[in-house]
């Protein structure tokens, strides 16, 4: 059963709101033991993991709006506001990433190594690690079944904060050892680490919200899929878009031209069964049925409307067998021109040879240049 927005946002509100107690605990706990073990590391990955809480923070927030379900200002949903929000949660971490290796930088340029760093520094980056890689692991997994990108990109936030308070029990250890420079490496490795994941993020999301189309590898899935489908004869103008993580597909497809309308719209529906079947995230597909590539053709959208030119084959054939008693006139749009096909009683056949009552009919009709070409039907 698919899972619902408010089901969505209860879920991401839940695994938020655990990681937020975490990062509460670990942000307080390294900034305050950095600073009493002179760790300038430790502090550099309390501050990432202060970052962490306001972006728990924000994801609670965005879920808060993005869950919500379509409405008339908005008919294609919320989720753009999830994509919106990571995109700030990037920037967020681009600043913090930026401002720890400035001031790690100044102080190894200075050579502000100040004490030695306390042993329990490195116990304090071990629990880090551990919970950090905990939260990892469990925001992962709810972001994989809910299908949400901001949840993912705020797991991928504690993975580098596991990652940062690694780098700072190398950066300490090493320092404890006598390479009191060691530490200041740290801190700038936490900062790039943090630059880095930013930049991911604010790409991936970026790229979101200019209408980026999917993977090469998806699109040419949905072209597959579709030209296997009886009654499409090709497609083309197929367009693509994510919108937190799901797709949106446009596209025409060409059916064979003389198909009714109900006849191309049944394969529309077909085409649009088959993606949402076959193609994970599939969200919402728009269908357009042409007769022909309306690419190649598209002058045909100045030929004469139905209204307009009926009235004038039939004013033309009033005179002809049958020309009062046209019972069904069929117009195809076809290659820039108008071929017809006009229903006549069976009972005409009695009265007149086939093949000169369609040329009489052909004739009559000369002097409209748009129609191609009559054909006659009987019933």
């Amino acid at each position: 059963m698919p899972i619902t927005q408010q089901q969505r946002y209860l879920e991401t509100r839940k695994v938020t709101i655990v990681g937020a107690l975490a990062n509460i605990v670990l942000a307080v706990g390294k900034i305050l033991f950095g600073w009493m073990g002179h760790s300038s590391a430790l502090i550099a990955d309390g501050v990432h993991s202060f970052s962490d809480l306001l972006t728990d923070l924000l994801v609670i927030l965005a879920a808060k709006f993005a869950h919500q379900e379509a409405d008339s200002d908005h008919p294609y949903g919320h989720e753009r506001i999830e994509t919106a929000a990571a995109v700030g949660l990037a920037m967020l971490l681009l600043v913090v990433g930026l401002a720890i290796i400035y001031n790690a930088a100044v102080e190894l340029i200075n050579h502000h190594f100040g004490h030695r760093p306390n042993v329990y520094v490195l116990w304090v980056a071990i629990f880090s690690i551990v919970v950090n890689e905990a939260i990892y692991h469990y925001t992962k997994r709810v972001a994989k079944r809910i299908k949400s990108d901001i949840l993912f990109a705020n797991a991928l936030h504690s993975r580098s904060d596991a990652a940062s308070s690694l780098v700072v029990l190398i950066g300490v250890g090493g320092a404890l050892l006598g390479l009191p420079w060691l530490d200041g490496i740290a801190a700038i490795i936490v900062g790039l680490l943090i630059v880095k994941m930013g930049g991911v993020i604010a790409w991936q999301n970026l790229g979101e919200l200019v209408d980026t189309g999917v993977a090469v590898k998806i699109l040419e899935q949905i072209n597959a899929l579709i030209t296997e489908i009886p009654g499409v004869d090709a497609i083309h103008q197929l367009r693509t878009r994510k919108m937190a993580g799901k797709i949106l597909v446009y596209l025409h497809i060409i059916v064979p031209p003389k198909v009714s309308v109900s006849e191309g719209h049944h394969i529309g529906e077909q085409v649009l069964l088959t993606l949402y079947k076959n193609v994970e995230d599939m969200h919402d597909v728009t269908v357009h049925v042409d007769s022909e590539d309306d690419e190649l053709y598209s002058h045909s959208a100045k030929l004469p409307i139905r209204q307009i030119l009926v009235p004038q084959l039939e004013q033309a054939w009033l005179d002809l067998p049958g020309g009062n008693k046209l019972t069904n006139i069929q117009l195809h749009y076809l290659a820039g021109k108008i071929e017809v096909e006009v229903e006549l009683p069976l009972s005409i056949l009695q009265q007149t040879d086939v093949q000169q009552l369609g040329d009489e009919y052909q004739n009559a009709i000369a002097n409209i240049a748009q129609v191609q070409r009559v054909r006659l039907t009987f019933a």
